[in-house]
This record gives C-alpha cells, sequence and structure tokens, in this order.
C-alpha cells in the first residue's frame, strides 16, 4: 500500500520540498554535490552555459533557447523564478516540462538523496537536470538563481559562463558592495574556460577574480565588440566571428543589445561543439520573448509591465519608459514590493515622472504594505498625489474612476507584482466588461510573450 504521507502530484511534492529544510536559502555545494553524484547528473555529456548576474541573466537565457532552438538545438532550460506555474522553471525544447516528467524527476531526487536535506531550490535544481538527462537535450542553459559561487546550479561546471551585471541586492547573502558582490558571481567561472561579461562597466573586482580564477574572459572592448544602429548593428569577435546586420532584439529595455551581444558571444565561445548558421541567430535574437520584463501590453489603457525589483532594474525601466513616445493621457505608478527591498530604491528613479500612484500591499508574507510605500512616495515625490494605498485585491476598484483611454500604467516591483497583476486582470476581464476596458487583455499578451 502507498504512504499516505508521500507526495503524488506535482503541487504535493513542492509543498513538501517547502518543508524539507529548515532554512529557505542556505547556500553552499555540498549538499547538491552529494545527492547529484548518487543521481549522476553533475558531469553532463552536452555543453553547459551557465548564466549569473544581478539583472539581466534571464534575457540572456532567453536569447541563448531562442537561437539554439532556431538552429535545431534542442535545449535544457532552466530558470527561476516562474510567473505563473512552476514548470516555467525546467523547458525542454522550448516547451515546460509536463507535471508527470516533473514528478518522476523528484521521484528520482528523494531516492537519491538519503537523508540529506535539501533546500526548495536545490531539489527543484536536481530535478531539473535529472528531466534534461532522461530528455536527452543537445545543450544545458543554466540560469543561477542567487549569487553563483554558492548557488546549486555551480555544482556542474559550465563550458561557456556569462555574466550579465553586477548590482546591489540580496545584501544579506551576497554583500553589501560591488566588489563583494562581484567575487560571489564571479564563483560560476572556471580555469581555461570562456567568461563573457555582458555590462562593458563591470566592477575591478570581477575582473581580480576571473585572473585569480584563469578563466578566458570576453567583455565589451575585450574579446568582442557590438557597432550599429537601429537600422541593423554587428557584433565582432577578435578570432574573426563576425555577426552583421542584427534586428532589434525581442525582448525591450534598455540594456538589451548587451544582452544580447553576451549571448552571441558565448555561442561563439563553443561553435566547434554549437555551429550555428548566422540566420539561425539572427532568426532567434528577434523572436526571443520574456515574460514581464519591460513587457508593453497594448489597449485603450497602456500596460508597462516589469519585475524590477532593485535601484539598477528600476532605473533602467525608467530608462525604457523615456524611450516611448509620451502616453495620449496620464503615466501612473502601480506598486508592490517585498520589504527586503529599499523603498528608496524602488520609487526614486520615476519620482517627477508620472502622474499617480497606486501602492499596494501584496498577498505574499514579507512584503511592504501600501502605507510603507507611501510614506516614501511622499517624501520623494511630493508634488505627485497617491490615489490608493491598500490591499492588492482592492486596487482595481480604485482605478476604475481614475484610468481613462489614452493612459499608461507602469506596473512593477518584483515578480509577485507581475504574477499577481496578470493573474488578476486574466480573472476580472472575463467577468467585468467596464474593467475590461482598461485591464490588459493577459491570455493574448501572455501569448505573445511566450
Amino acid at each position: 500500500m502507498a504512504d499516505p504521507g508521500h507526495p503524488r502530484d506535482l503541487q504535493q511534492w513542492l509543498a513538501w520540498q517547502e518543508r524539507l529544510s529548515v532554512r529557505e536559502i542556505d547556500l553552499g555545494l555540498e549538499r547538491v554535490q552529494r545527492v547529484g553524484a548518487r543521481l549522476g547528473v553533475l558531469d553532463p555529456a552536452v555543453p553547459v552555459i551557465t548564466v549569473a548576474g544581478t539583472n539581466g541573466k534571464g534575457s540572456i537565457v532567453a536569447y541563448l533557447e531562442a537561437m539554439l532552438s532556431a538552429g535545431g538545438y534542442r535545449c535544457g532550460t532552466y530558470t527561476s523564478p516562474h510567473l505563473f506555474v512552476y514548470n516555467e522553471r525546467v523547458r525542454v525544447g522550448g516547451r515546460p516540462c509536463s507535471d508527470t516528467e516533473l514528478v518522476a524527476a523528484f521521484e528520482a531526487v528523494e531516492q537519491a538523496r538519503d537523508g540529506v536535506p535539501l533546500t526548495y531550490f536545490e531539489f527543484g535544481t536536481l530535478a531539473a537536470l535529472r528531466a534534461f538527462q532522461e530528455a536527452g537535450v543537445d545543450v544545458l542553459l543554466l540560469e543561477v538563481g542567487l549569487g553563483g559561487r554558492l548557488d546549486a546550479v555551480n555544482a556542474v561546471d559550465p563550458d561557456v559562463a556569462v555574466i550579465a551585471s553586477i548590482g546591489l541586492d540580496h545584501a544579506d547573502w551576497l554583500g553589501d558592495t560591488l566588489s563583494a558582490v562581484a567575487r560571489e558571481k564571479a564563483g560560476i567561472m572556471r580555469r581555461d574556460r570562456p567568461a563573457v561579461f555582458a555590462a562593458p562597466d563591470m566592477p575591478p573586482a570581477l575582473w581580480e577574480a576571473a585572473d585569480g580564477l584563469g578563466a578566458r574572459v570576453w567583455a565589451p572592448g575585450h574579446g568582442f565588440s557590438r557597432s550599429g544602429g537601429d537600422d541593423g548593428w554587428t557584433v565582432s569577435m577578435d578570432d574573426g566571428f563576425k555577426l552583421a546586420g542584427l534586428p532589434t532584439p525581442g525582448i525591450a529595455g534598455p540594456h538589451q543589445r548587451d544582452n544580447a551581444a553576451a549571448a552571441i558571444t558565448a555561442l561563439g565561445r563553443i561553435r566547434h561543439r554549437l555551429p550555428l548558421p548566422g540566420a539561425a541567430m539572427t532568426r532567434g535574437l528577434a523572436d526571443a520573448r520574456l515574460p514581464g520584463r519591460c513587457q508593453t501590453i497594448a489597449g485603450p489603457v497602456e500596460w508597462l509591465v516589469d519585475i524590477a525589483h532593485n535601484a539598477d532594474a528600476v532605473a533602467g525601466l525608467a530608462g525604457h519608459l523615456r524611450t516611448l513616445p509620451p502616453a495620449a493621457g496620464r503615466t501612473w505608478v502601480l506598486l508592490g514590493a517585498m520589504a527586503r527591498k529599499e523603498r528608496e530604491d524602488l520609487l526614486a528613479p520615476l519620482a517627477g515622472a508620472v502622474d499617480g500612484y497606486f501602492l499596494v500591499t501584496l498577498p505574499q508574507p514579507g512584503a511592504w504594505t501600501g502605507p510603507d510605500l507611501a510614506e516614501v512616495a511622499a517624501r520623494l515625490d511630493p508634488h505627485t498625489p497617491v490615489h490608493f494605498v491598500g490591499p492588492a485585491a482592492s486596487v482595481f476598484d480604485a482605478m476604475d474612476g481614475w484610468l481613462r483611454p489614452g493612459d499608461r500604467v507602469v506596473a512593477f516591483g518584483s515578480f509577485h507584482t507581475v504574477e499577481w497583476l496578470l493573474s488578476a486582470a486574466r480573472r476580472e476581464t472575463g467577468d467585468h466588461a467596464t474593467r475590461g476596458q482598461w485591464l490588459p487583455r493577459i491570455d493574448d499578451a501572455v501569448a505573445r510573450s511566450a
């Protein structure tokens, strides 16, 4: 007879994993290495590209997946967190793994675990590696969850390491200086293997760490360069590899050419193992999508939705907003955020650039309350009114009285904010004709961005 306490379906497995370790985050590789060795997933037979960075790593993974897929390769792609369902984290050939596939991987990890107290992320990482092994993918694309050096993903040696950017975030775990953060991110690099830096202004500590590790670095102006404008741009590498006539990247935002150029350079470093025609790279670059990253959803009211949740990301969002044509009507902010984020970092970049605020308390434990956010908004932007302060579930009623056709809403603050907004809007547009006139049309929008 089956153990009645043993998880059976995906949701039961996820709930069980959340209770498995006493710590939500417990950085370190020893547990993953022990279980991963038993499972036989830490030495893949296919190329591995690992991507870390404070901001931009999800975009780089999306470009890599799109370009490789356009060239006919079957990617095993691991990202986190997810927006709607856990399955989004583990993709094979661009398709989220099914519940059945994930449950089989979880069962294999549990069999190999032998009492080792894995965290939720560690368990999921090992399950993803198992799912990719079972699927027989051609390449692994692994996005670091937190930091790099001690992240579970780093139990696998990458053939190419990509570092998107260095900024201040998660200071409790990574440190409160750029040098400290850089040293943590640098941990994904390996001796005599390529490391690609996306941003042109990486802190000296990252270069020093790369030198100490013996990695071979390619960075803007150091091994590769990009040039050109909107009518076609070029990535050139010192070894003669060149890709010209590139289209506008499929993901919007101010740093997307840096991210795309880094993805192209990473593929250039292992083109002897994963040869790709230029046409596939060009097509993949244009086709790449990533929901919730500077995502514009058109309608009578335009929505600009972004997961931005730290100072650099919100500054990037503000920069992107400045490149857009002005809204015909007013521009509003809808903000919800977790309390581990600095309120000033979230509100300062848009202060003075919007016409009103809707500040919500997200339903997740540990979120800033609407009044907490309003206190800082009043101090940083005293001449801009706050029209709503309260629980997220009530904000749509308040917005009914203010939004008009031609307005724009900038919604951001965290993955939780975007997930809550898009999920709630999907429900509301089906039930309320009035709200349906200005809420984002979620089914179509997500389909275009998936």
